[in-house]
């Protein structure tokens, strides 16, 4: 026997209204809804949400921009077509506990007395025998047994004989009762915990997102929201030291000041790392201070260990650069003379680039940090390799990627450590033209040798390349820089050349000197070759020269040709060191790798582009936390939905229902005739077995 659970109807002339509940209500719909959800939830999963709207327009194009935009993906879970779906979820739902909730209750209190004998013989699970026990006292026995398998037991008098009703189980039906009720109750939590009250207010209340800069005191109000904004989740930041009432809440087009009933102080920021340098635990010492009593208070904010109060819960979320003092050496990377000069900037502030004069350069701090943890593993072959199966030019283009690229190396082979400190900052000319550098403090070991990192890009969408400064004797880059100046220095070039020949051919012979005067040609112009020509210099320019010989030959013609170029770089080191004053550096393998290191870097020093180098020297690190603040007044409610929809789910798929009736009717011997019948939702191989075992129960004599 089965139970309709169809539940009330809606009583009502207008049938169109009637069939309109009735599909709101019903199952397909619900499940419907819910798949549209679920696509919608992916889609916000994938996509990032609430991001600055440039942002989409760099990665989909203009014109997917407008046609998602206009679909409203950017912020799905607020727009339009995701609050009415929710809101019909919600009505469904409703709809179908308000219609069978009185149905299933009255069916869990009901025993089922008004069953017929005849429905009895249908049921497939039944059994029938006699007893030479009277009625009375049988009737009781059987009885007894059921209740003590776990059965409420109800005994009426029909129709001559004695009907024992019972029921087990009977709890399933809150299980349906509580899962329908959990989705409304967390779709409410959802919905309070939501951004609608902020929607509602720029919508009737006139508040607008900010879109330009400046200190947060100076923002106009339209741009705030007061301390009663029942819903929100923003984020501070606070350097040590400082202070903050408010928190920003990042919109498309710009962002919302949000105004705390309290102020946070950040006494000290504290930062334990791994013996690698990687950090495992941020935590923020403040100061709360009241803003309606002015009771103060301290507390310690860790990661997943929040501080809450009024209602207001305070993550640990990340932590950042407040203001750190740097000093710094510039080294001027155009010319043809070596200069230095100091600098002095402060993360967040700007600074004028005085050695720049006439391009009005001005150095934007970015970006400190004192630890950097970089997978330092040995990577592929260097970029002058020889491969006999490939061209000159091809072996430079294939090559290249390996000496300027990311400063972490090959994520498959991991060799993690901490590289020391790092400053990053923007060059922007007097147009507005901006290029980023990411430069290290500390020479670091690549591929057996120690170079300074120092790291460009064009915009922020791309990742960093990186020119590998070859570290000198005295861990400086003075003698590369020193060696960049002298290649565009025609006279040390001539010297150079001289130089290379003599030591080349040192005999006095009549043949010698014109031998010697044609090797100083060509070692002078293959310097003017790498030097360039203000297109294409370094290894490109004398790719683009070699192009030129016949193909059987270029293998041949590079290699005299970098042979010679090397030698000459090696007398242009040594004479720019005369130049200075200082000795000769002495012919070994060590300064051998250092010239090899210099002159690859001096190549890749076009594709760096910058009119300076700065290198980090000093600085005192001002540290700043990022912390979460967040108002969720739906929380409780969610985690109270959560629950009723475990207990649903357990009571639904544990909780079996099962009724079992027997009739017993006086036989014409003074006996008893037994009918037994068992019911139950789901026939499952335990159910057969239960009956089997009442079964054995019930017909054993006593």
């Amino acid at each position: 026997m089965s139970t309709s659970t169809s539940g009330l109807q809606l009583k009502t002339e207008r049938r169109w209204l009637a069939d309109a509940v009735e599909l709101i209500s019903s199952m397909r719909f619900a499940i419907s809804l819910l798949t549209l959800i679920s696509i919608a939830s992916v889609i916000g999963t994938v996509l990032k949400q609430n991001e600055p709207m440039p942002n989409y327009v760099n990665q989909f194009g203009p014109f997917w921009f407008e046609v998602f935009g206009k679909l409203g993906l950017y912020s799905v879970y607020s727009t339009w077509w995701f609050l009415l779906i929710m809101a019909f979820l919600v009505l469904s739902t409703s709809l179908c506990i308000i219609r069978n909730t009185p149905k299933m209750l009255s069916d869990m209190r009901s025993w089922r007395e008004n069953v017929r004998e005849q429905s009895l013989r249908n049921f497939h699970h039944k059994a029938e025998w006699s007893t030479s026990f009277p009625l009375t006292g049988f009737a009781q026995q059987l009885a007894q047994r059921i209740a003590a398998g776990g059965y409420k037991v109800k005994v009426v008098g029909k129709d001559g004989g004695v009907l024992i009703a019972a029921k087990q189980g009977a709890a399933n039906k809150w299980g349906y009762i509580f899962a329908h009720s959990a989705i409304v109750i967390i779709c409410i939590g959802g919905l309070l915990d939501s951004d609608l009250s902020i929607r509602f207010q720029q919508w009737f209340g006139g508040k607008t997102a900010f879109g330009g800069g400046g200190i947060i005191a100076d923002i106009p109000a339209q741009h705030r929201l007061g301390v009663g904004n029942p819903s929100f989740r923003g984020n501070t930041f606070i350097p040590e030291g400082g202070t903050t009432n408010t928190a920003i809440l990042p919109q498309q087009s710009g962002v919302l000041v949000q105004e705390l009933p309290f102020s946070i102080q950040l006494k000290k920021f504290i930062v334990e790392h791994y013996s690698t340098g990687m950090p495992k635990l941020f935590a923020s010492e403040v100061v709360v201070r009241d803003a309606e009593t002015g009771k103060t208070f301290e507390a310690t904010i860790k990661v997943n260990e929040p501080l809450i109060y009024k209602g207001i819960a305070i993550y640990q979320s990340s932590f950042d650069d407040g203001g750190s003092r740097l000093k710094v050496t510039g080294h001027s990377m155009r010319g043809a003379e070596y200069q230095t000069f100091g600098v002095t900037g402060e993360v967040g502030s700007s600074t004028a680039l005085a050695s720049d004069k006439g391009s009005e350069t001005t150095i934007e701090w970015s970006g400190f940090r004192p630890f950097n943890v970089e997978n330092m593993a040995q990577r592929g072959q260097d970029v002058r390799a020889v491969d006999q199966s490939k061209s000159f030019n091809e072996k430079f283009a294939a090559g290249l990627d390996k000496q300027l690229g990311s400063a972490a190396k090959d994520p498959n082979n991991k060799d993690l450590k901490n590289v020391g400190p790092s400053v990053q900052y923007k060059l922007r000319d007097k147009n507005g033209q901006a290029k980023e550098f990411h430069n290290y403090m500390q020479p670091v070991e690549v591929d057996g040798a120690y170079v300074f990192l120092a790291g460009m890009r064009e915009t922020p969408s791309e990742p960093f390349r990186y020119l590998r400064i070859p570290a000198d004797d005295d861990d400086t880059v003075q003698e590369w820089m020193r060696l960049r100046a002298a290649v565009f220095n025609a006279g040390l070039r001539e010297q150079a050349a001289k130089r290379y020949a003599q030591q080349a051919m040192p005999e006095q012979k009549e043949n010698a000197a014109n031998l010697r005067e044609q090797l100083e040609r060509s070692a002078l112009r293959g310097l003017e070759i790498f030097a360039g020509d203000g297109r294409d210099s370094g290894y490109m320019a004398v790719s683009r020269f070699l192009e030129r010989v016949p193909p059987a030959e270029q293998e041949k013609a590079a290699e005299i040709f970098m042979k010679i170029l090397n030698g000459s770089m090696w007398e242009l080191w040594q004479a720019a060191r005369l130049k200075d004053g200082l000795k000769e550096v002495t012919a070994d393998e060590k300064h051998g790798r250092f010239l090899q290191l210099a002159t690859n870097a001096i190549s890749d020093a076009s594709f760096y582009a910058a009119p300076v180098y700065l290198q980090l020297n000093e600085f005192e690190e001002i540290k700043a936390s990022v912390l979460q603040v967040t108002r969720s007044p739906g929380k409780n409610v969610v985690y109270f939905g959560c629950l009723l929809l475990t207990l649903g789910v357990f009571s639904m798929f544990y909780i079996r229902e099962r009724r079992l009736w027997v009739w017993l009717k006086p036989d014409e011997a003074g006996g008893t005739h037994a009918l037994m019948a068992l019911s139950a939702q789901r026939k499952t191989l335990d159910f057969e077995k239960e009956f089997e075992t009442l079964k054995t129960q019930l017909v054993k004599p006593n």
